[in-house]
């Protein structure tokens, strides 16, 4: 598929243009119909055009398409700020600013970080994803592709192994590595935050150890050091929770969302404590975009279809037939390609490995392909690009969710032969 006038640094990982949605079901310009496993990237937790986000958003463009909040308020901003106290589950009372997407969310909550603390570190985490905006690329685990040809980038930035058991690096592991870089590379007394996710999102969908997430809060009160936890991906029920922290049993400083926070609309927010959010000067933050009324209705709709009930029914069920497909397939031992899961909830990956007739990486591009001839939609992670993720629609059919899987078995068939 050729992408005339379109920038050759974008990368595309299917060759087809899709030009209609339902739920978890895309048709592209041929009408050839797709089942989606990639929603936008972890966008589209409620599905295409799901009904109650289009009449939310189209009664607002018949009212207000735009007002920037920095010069005339909106009462979109303010009901989305009001209703995400309820949303959040912390114990203590939000400070809001809405952004337009999870990178400015990241690039702003390191401005509140350093306004804050008067202190200009971070830590991040190898195989992290945070964004591709220029201070917050730098807190991504990996080089390639974001960090080639650019020279020095915004820090200073330290990186730490992340402790899980999807990928084999414990709780002690990760906090002798702390404890080793602040004594040789840098002083808790100079770091301003650490910026974590609780399910690696771009990294294969690993969940942070809990004992290590314990241990990392207590290290950020001990020091001074504001914690930020990054659940651009993870959060809006992807997990089976509102937010992935909640397995955790920790509570952030600051909390990073976006995504599927406007069911599909550019909307995402950086949120926390009273004291670190207002620490900047009045003007210090704000953006022309930012809280769009038409998002903000879209948003104000996501967040009363994700009740806790809806939430544990829907994870429950994707969870059960997600882990049941890979038991099985695994048991039949016919894909030797076919390694271990990663993630909880509904926020799974799958581990390709190598074997002697290719790599993990190779398998898991050549399943893709063959998973588009079949009609389906799969998208890859990991460092190595060797874990596949699955990102359907929280809100997926049972019918279409097991047509779905089976299309994946039926790719998985064709590779292994």
């Amino acid at each position: 598929m050729e992408l005339p006038f379109v920038s050759e640094s974008m990368g595309v990982v299917h060759p087809i243009c899709v030009e209609q949605g339902r739920n978890a079901e895309v048709w592209d310009e041929q009408g050839r119909r797709y089942i989606d496993f990639i929603g936008g990237i972890g966008v589209l937790n409620l599905g295409h055009c799901h009904p109650a986000i289009v009449e939310a958003a189209g009664a607002q463009l018949a009212r207000l398409t735009h007002s920037a909040f920095n010069a005339v308020p909106h009462r979109g901003y303010l009901d989305v700020v009001a209703a995400l106290q309820d949303f959040v589950p912390v114990s203590y009372p939000l400070r809001c600013m809405l952004t337009n997407s999870g990178a400015e969310a990241t690039e702003n909550a390191l401005k509140v970080a350093r306004g804050y603390t008067r202190r200009q570190a971070v830590i991040a985490f190898d195989d992290a994803f945070h964004g591709r905006t220029l201070a917050a690329l730098n807190l991504n685990g990996k080089v390639a592709p974001y960090k080639q040809q650019l020279g020095a980038l915004p820090g200073p930035v330290y990186h730490l192994p992340f402790p899980s058991a999807d990928g084999g690096v414990s709780a002690e592991q990760g906090m002798a590595a702390l404890t080793r870089l602040f004594e040789v590379e840098v002083s808790p007394d100079d770091v301003a935050a650490i910026v974590v996710e609780p399910v690696q999102g771009e990294g294969g969908f690993r969940l942070l150890d809990r004992d290590f997430a314990r241990q990392l809060r207590a290290e950020c009160d001990r020091h001074g050091i504001v914690l930020i936890i990054d659940e651009i991906q993870s959060g809006f029920g992807r997990s089976g929770t509102r937010f992935a922290f909640t397995h955790l049993g920790i509570e952030p400083d600051l909390l990073l969302m976006g995504k599927s926070m406007a069911g599909g609309l550019p909307l995402a927010a950086v949120v926390g404590r009273e004291a670190i959010m207002n620490a900047l000067p009045k003007g210090g933050l704000g953006g022309t975009y930012s809280g769009n009324p038409v998002a903000c209705a879209a948003a104000k709709a996501v967040m009363q279809i994700m009740t806790e009930p809806r939430l544990g029914e829907w994870g429950k069920r994707i969870e059960q037939a997600i882990v049941a497909a890979h038991r099985r397939w695994q048991q039949s031992e016919r894909f030797p390609m076919l390694g271990a899961m990663t993630g909880v909830g509904a926020m799974r990956g799958i581990v390709f490995d190598d074997t002697a007739a290719a790599s993990g990486s190779q398998h898991l591009a050549s399943l893709l392909a063959r998973a588009r001839q079949q009609g389906l939609l799969l998208m890859p992670s990991g460092r190595h690009k060797n874990v596949l993720r699955l990102l359907m629609p929280l809100t997926i059919e049972p019918e279409r969710l097991d047509e779905g899987l089976a299309l994946l078995e039926r790719s998985l068939e064709s590779l292994a032969a």
